[in-house]
């Protein structure tokens, strides 16, 4: 017994910690098994491995601030919005995302964009890969500050290194030009390293409208479609046909 002790503590000094919680079944195995030395290594540097990537599972999940509903496994195939479930199973092979393809994501408000976005954000980052979602609103928040606070330029540094970044409801409301050129800075640092979910409401000849520059618009749609799978959903909002009550449905 002070034996497995002193395995833990030094275990935990050589921040093996997937060894401190799991020695105690690989030697029951071994012993039951009568595994030789070398299988009995390969068992405890496997379930090294296994605990590693499970934590780093977890941290990815933890910051890539999905949306509340992101599993594609409840995508309800009778909701005709546009993407048949043929082509909704290809995006989640994820083969474009290996190839630095874009998405683009445009329709009326309601109709799965971001649920579609987040979904497949969520099966990259099932698959391995270092996926972000940001909202607009969050992607602005840190242009505006990265140059004044640290927790800001850490998350745009994230940013950077994503293998996938979802910016939902871009162009929902016109960006203010300083704004505009960082998030132009931001696309093009990661232009053909990373690949790029984009949702909007907009058609891209309003981009130019919202940003008050034809130029910088015209900059970032080069980037942005270069590569890119454009998706057209249509249809009835989806909340609004599934919308909720705190009311009874019985008759009166």
């Amino acid at each position: 017994m002070e034996r497995l002790e002193l395995f833990k503590d030094q275990a935990r000094e050589l921040k093996l910690h997937g060894l401190v919680v799991g020695i105690e079944p690989l030697l029951e195995d071994a012993q039951k098994n009568k595994i030789s030395y070398l299988e009995h290594s390969l068992g405890m540097l496997d379930k090294e491995a296994k605990y590693r990537s499970s934590v780093e599972q977890v941290k990815r999940m933890k910051a890539a601030k999905l949306p509340l509903h992101h599993d594609l496994d409840e995508y309800n195939p009778a909701f005709i919005n546009g993407i048949s479930i043929q082509q909704l199973r290809q995006l989640r092979e994820l083969l474009w995302l290996d190839q630095h393809f874009n998405l683009m994501l445009s329709g009326p408000s309601g109709t799965g964009k971001t649920f579609i976005a987040a979904g497949l954000c969520y099966d990259a980052l099932r698959n391995g890969y270092r996926a972000m979602f940001r909202s607009i609103d969050q992607i602005v928040h840190v242009i505006r500050m990265k140059s004044v606070t640290a927790i800001a330029a850490a998350e745009y540094k994230r940013l950077l290194r994503a293998q996938l970044l979802v910016i939902d409801d871009i162009m929902m409301f016109p960006l203010e030009k300083d704004i505009a050129v960082g998030l132009f800075q931001l696309i093009n640092q990661m232009f053909e390293r990373s690949s790029f979910i984009i949702t909007t409401n907009k058609n891209p000849k309003e981009w130019a409208q919202l940003l008050n520059d034809e130029s910088l618009a015209a900059a970032l749609l080069d980037r942005i479609l270069y590569h890119c799978e454009v998706i057209k959903l249509s249809g009835k909002s989806y909340r609004l046909e599934n919308r909720k009550t705190i009311f009874n449905q019985s008759k009166t």
